[in-house]
């Protein structure tokens, strides 16, 4: 981790030339503009449609306190409050370039925010030492967008792979562990095939598996049916409702697919501008008044969210 040391630097007079304030307001319009922000809009506009978020019952396993994350001058995430309840399957919908999966990476400290803290079970992750930073991602399994196999590595060595790295387990203890996870996704039978053999649907599997080996009390999954047909979709959506009924934990999927939304979640949180617009159990969701959660459950054209 680098830390920039202000004494490094000589102080000089800021000289702004209208060139530069011209550019600036420029690039400002441009990314309202992408956020279908009318020039001028005030706050209490931009975030008319939010701010619902209905209680779960339960403890957060993960939480973000008015956070903050800009990048330039563009702001992701914009004070955003949100509890992820313990044993759930939770979902963070919203529209492509929204920052679901910045969350995900403020989760496991891989970013942290300019502003505000995320807490995982009431620890802030920002205030964590490396080692302590290190411990606290063994909590986590991670399915990323592709399965991010290794290519070198047949199915059982990447499955093995976090298992041999982070434990001390002997190699039977081992297949043990990797021949029940595949089983469980449906790969038995699986392990000699290399990552290139092996369809979309399958990687995912593969992925999904290679998160649980190691019992994690959180599981991440990044847009998991990205590129996957409908119908491998509903499958690994089904799949993921098994293994949790069966392991239990907790569960975050970061989708923008509305299918998997009715399959998969307990509760639900869309994401907007930054905020949540609004959250809580599947079906109030579902049956939200709010004009733009009806809008992008149902897939509508008509409504507050445009072509951004």
């Amino acid at each position: 981790m680098f830390y920039a040391d202000a004494t490094g630097f000589e102080n000089r007079e800021a000289e702004v030339t209208h060139e530069e304030v011209t550019q600036e307001q420029d690039e400002q319009q441009d990314q309202n503009l992408r956020e279908g922000i009318r020039e001028g809009a005030s706050e209490a506009e931009k975030f008319a449609y939010h701010g619902t978020v209905r209680d779960h019952g339960r403890e957060d396993t993960v939480e973000f306190i008015d956070v903050v994350k800009r990048f330039g001058r563009n702001t992701v995430l914009d004070g955003l409050n949100l509890g992820i309840p313990d044993g759930l399957v939770t979902m963070i919908l919203g529209p492509s370039g929204t920052g679901k999966s910045v969350c995900i990476k403020h989760m496991v400290g891989l970013l942290y925010p300019d502003e505000g803290d995320v807490l995982v079970h009431g620890r802030s992750v920002p205030d964590m030492t490396d080692d302590e930073l290190f411990g606290m991602r063994k909590k986590f399994g991670v399915l990323f967008q592709d399965g991010a196999l290794f290519g070198s590595m047949n199915l059982y060595d990447n499955v093995a792979f976090p298992l041999r790295q982070h434990t001390e387990k002997s190699e039977d203890e081992i297949r043990e562990i990797v021949s029940r996870r595949l089983r469980e996704v449906g790969l038995g039978g699986a392990e000699e095939k290399m990552p290139n053999e092996l369809s979309g649907g399958m990687r995912k599997r593969a992925g999904f598996a290679r998160a649980l080996v190691l019992d994690p009390e959180i599981v991440l999954f990044d847009e998991p049916d990205s590129g996957l047909d409908p119908v491998r979709t509903a499958l690994l959506c089904d799949l993921i409702r098994e293994v949790h009924e069966e392991n239990g934990g907790t569960y975050v999927v970061i989708t923008h697919d509305i299918a998997s939304a009715r399959r998969t979640p307990d509760y639900m949180a869309i994401l907007w501008r930054g905020k949540i617009v609004e959250a809580g159990m599947r079906q109030d969701l579902f049956e939200s008044d709010n004009q733009f959660v009806r809008q992008f459950l149902s897939g509508d054209s008509a409504g507050p969210l445009g072509m951004e």
